[in-house]
């Protein structure tokens, strides 16, 4: 807080209140919680509580996670032990650029159009908002209104995660190797086009292909934010004059004319090739922590494919 450490300024520490809209718990094996055979979840105190599995255990549970989001939703996130299953080999790698009119171009040309989940669901949550900022505070009303607003934007959040997770994993499962671009998501965050930076999740969708990667048994890397990927020529080499946005195609002297995006995704793929060459990595990446949103109890003792 003094200002003397480096990096980002750091505010007070926040201590956990009843208000908060995001409450969890954490019971260990100490507490003696128990998986029954009929599906329940067995928790000291509270009792047999019915649980929609979201798919089987793979391996007694260390600890289990409450968590109550601001919607009102339950979610029970459990720490297992597991082995990583590693996919065959493939020969194909893919570099890719993420942008807000495409959310990401590969270098093979393919590019995948950005949902854009907050743009679509604003007029809703405009309406909302508005509705809540007429009720009158401390009221049942108000209370009720506030529940609306969250659980909007809950569904775009949801959406959008679902949608990463299933794009992050098809990419994965159809290259060896991934490259992506280390984008400065907080100094974008605080320019004019803020609200399409953080609808469009990049930073996240990249902590997927992370994670996955290592679990999977494939390469991922981040490429110098400060790379020229999209000035450089990825024919030549040459590195060109700066381009304003709405320039989408632009010509090189040694006659190769590229897509902005795409030439972009090809450097990137080039970048990382030569800098995993120049560091010797294996196939097998370092371990990388667990998803934000798993429980991890100790973290030492948790694998790569928690």
């Amino acid at each position: 807080m003094s200002g003397r450490r480096k990096g980002r300024k750091v505010a007070p520490p926040r201590f956990r209140s009843r208000k908060d809209s995001r409450q969890a718990v954490r019971f260990t094996a100490n507490a003696r919680f128990k998986v029954l055979d009929n599906g329940r979840l067995r928790l000291p105190k509270i009792g047999d509580l019915e649980v929609r599995w979201s798919r089987e255990l793979p391996a007694a549970p260390t600890s289990v996670t409450v968590i109550r989001d601001a919607v009102g939703r339950h979610f029970a996130s459990f720490v297992v032990q597991t082995a990583d299953q590693l996919l065959p080999e493939l020969d194909s790698e893919v570099g890719i650029d993420l942008g807000l009119t495409h959310f990401a171009v590969m270098s093979d040309g393919t590019k995948v159009t950005a949902p854009k989940f907050l743009r679509r669901a604003a007029r809703k949550l405009r309406r909302l908002q508005q509705g809540l900022s007429r009720k009158q505070r401390g009221s049942n009303n108000r209370k009720k209104a506030v529940r609306k607003v969250a659980r909007a934007h809950a569904k775009v959040a949801d959406t959008r995660w679902d949608w990463q997770h299933k794009l992050s994993t098809q990419i994965i499962r159809d290259n060896q190797a991934v490259f992506v671009e280390d984008l400065c998501v907080t100094g974008l965050a605080r320019t004019r086009l803020a609200k399409s930076v953080h609808d469009a999740g990049w930073s996240q969708f990249a902590a997927m292909l992370e994670y996955k990667a290592a679990r999977y048994g494939r390469t991922f890397a981040r490429v110098d934010r400060f790379f020229p990927s999209t000035r450089m020529c990825s024919d030549c080499g040459r590195i060109n004059d700066k381009m304003a946005l709405n320039v989408r195609t632009w010509g090189c002297p040694c006659g190769s004319l590229h897509d902005r995006d795409v030439n972009a995704a090809k450097n990137i793929r080039a970048a990382g090739r030569a800098d995993l060459n120049d560091r010797r990595a294996q196939i097998r990446p370092a371990p990388v922590p667990a998803p934000r949103r798993e429980a991890v109890t100790r973290r030492e003792l948790a694998p790569s494919g928690v």
